[in-house]
């Protein structure tokens, strides 16, 4: 058994939704997904948009642009990271995660089977 992991979850957030806030919801529904089974196996889920909505909310928008946020923010996530689950779809961010992730030797999991147990007390 392993120490718990801090794992960031990547996947499509805005890929393929045109901005239709009805499809990026349900995006984000999926790769909260994948939190529940995570924290069952004793690790922290972590989801880039979690800590980017509340920052975009709060900064001017001709301060910075969206995409830009989000893409720092999981960056600057990924420093903290012990790993990353790549879920299916197209996403530039979730692609740019991944190799984040391999320059930094993290492990790249494709899959919630492939996620070993934490120990837990």
């Amino acid at each position: 058994m392993m120490k718990p992991l801090l794992i960031l979850i990547a996947g499509p957030y805005r890929s393929g939704t045109n901005g239709d806030a009805a499809l990026i919801a349900r995006n984000l529904a999926r790769l909260e997904e994948a939190s529940g089974p995570i924290f069952r196996l004793g690790h922290v889920p972590m989801i880039g948009e979690w800590a980017a909505l509340p920052i975009l909310r709060t900064l001017d928008a001709a301060e910075v642009e969206t995409g830009d946020v989000m893409y720092e923010t999981a960056h600057r996530l990924l420093q903290h990271c012990d790993a990353v689950l790549r879920l299916p779809g197209a996403s530039t961010g979730a692609d740019q995660d991944v190799a984040i992730a391999h320059e930094r030797g993290l492990p790249v999991y494709r899959s919630l089977e492939e996620i070993p147990a934490a120990a837990t007390p």
